[in-house]
């Protein structure tokens, strides 16, 4: 791909300061930026080099280039908890400098991040968490990890099934339903503490559950009141569906206003879309007869979400104009924070897909088989 970077340079202040502004850059939606990463030094130094050339990468935005040819050159040194790292642009101009605190994966993490928000104006996703459904101990229990699949942890332990896990949008909290009663019920887990609470438990269903984009309510299935149907739960329950089917998979609009679901009331699952204050849900036309697990993109702009042909695949629906893709194969579709990058399940293994290049990486397997991961934005 050609690439191409133009540079628009402030003038300097005419101050007794001397204070210069820093460069505004304006980065073409097609260009991939050559970014040269020079050795971190220090004494996990190497470690954070390979991490922060990794981020980089992924995020779709870059491409690692000799520094002669590099639109931006990357330095730093990383010493025990702390990471000093600088950006400059070809002609030397100062465009990052930061330092940051952690291990060495977050603090290169952090700096991965910083570095795409300030050269392209989008927002990073590696220092983000992700949780998941796996096997491998013969149950269904919750893990965790970094964006990329390092840092596992076991989050469950129940002996039990655990599903439908959900992280809250600032990655602190996370919902899941869990049998550990002998039925249905919605737990919460502070994941810096580990404490656990079981916060929806009405007789019946209670499954589904998703964060609004506060934090504050979350959207669930619940039977209580006999048919399995949609609810907002902030203190009490309140009922948005009236239906003789089944709905699922409720996903926020990114203003907290609006709720997509699926739902079954025709036969086959299609997805539909309905106000939180509740009232009749409208369906979605998709041009496809088989519609779950939909995911709303964090900028409101596009809905991912499965359709069935043959196999399970992963389809994109652009909201404005109408129309739909489908762009892998796979289950349980979840857009990054930068409402580009979607993650998957296929064949027991997690994958990471640059919805804009169709670029396909494997980010984790061998934990048995594993199911509905989750993104923290």
């Amino acid at each position: 791909m050609k690439r191409h970077l133009l540079f628009l340079f402030a003038a300097f202040c005419a101050s007794s300061l001397f204070a210069a502004e820093a460069p505004t850059i304006t980065i073409s939606k097609s260009d991939v930026i050559g970014i040269s990463v020079s050795t971190i030094g220090g004494v996990d130094g190497a470690v954070v080099t390979k991490v922060l050339q990794e981020d980089l990468v992924r995020s779709g935005y870059f491409s690692i280039a000799p520094a002669s040819s590099a639109g931006f050159i990357v330095s730093g040194a990383s010493n025990g908890g702390s990471l000093d790292g600088k950006v400059v642009d070809h002609s030397g101009s100062s465009v990052v400098a930061s330092t940051y605190s952690g291990t060495a994966a977050s603090k290169a993490h952090a700096f991965a991040d910083d570095i795409i928000k300030t050269i392209t104006g989008n927002k990073g996703f590696a220092s983000t968490r992700i949780a998941f459904v796996a096997t491998r101990t013969g149950r269904k229990e919750i893990y965790t990890a970094d964006y990329n699949g390092s840092n596992v942890q076991q989050l469950t332990h129940d002996n039990s099934i655990n599903v439908h896990p959900r992280l809250s949008p600032d990655g602190r909290k996370l919902v899941y339903t869990g049998y550990k009663s002998g039925y249905p019920d919605i737990y919460e887990v502070d994941l810096a503490s580990g404490s656990r609470d079981r916060i929806v438990k009405f007789p019946g269903t209670n499954t589904g559950a998703a964060y609004s984009p506060d934090g504050h309510r979350i959207a669930a299935t619940l039977s209580k009141d006999g048919n399995p149907e949609l609810y907002v739960i902030s203190g009490g329950a309140h009922r948005l569906t009236h239906t003789p089917g089944v709905e699922s998979s409720p996903t926020w609009s990114p203003d907290g206003d609006e709720i997509i679901y699926s739902y079954d009331g025709s036969g086959a699952p299609l997805l539909y879309r309905i106000s939180v204050g509740g009232g009749e849900g409208h369906e979605i036309s998709t041009g496809h007869g088989y519609n779950t697990e939909p995911d709303w993109s964090p900028d409101g702009k596009k809905v991912t979400f499965n359709v069935r042909d043959g196999g399970f695949q992963i389809a994109v629906l652009d909201l404005q104009s109408g129309s739909t893709k489908v762009v892998a194969s796979g289950e349980n579709p979840v857009w990054g924070p930068d409402s580009r990058h979607i993650l998957y399940a296929e064949g027991g293994a997690l994958y990471l897909l640059d919805a804009q290049t169709g670029k396909k990486a494997k980010v984790l397997d061998g934990l048995g088989k594993i199911t509905e991961p989750t993104w923290s934005r």
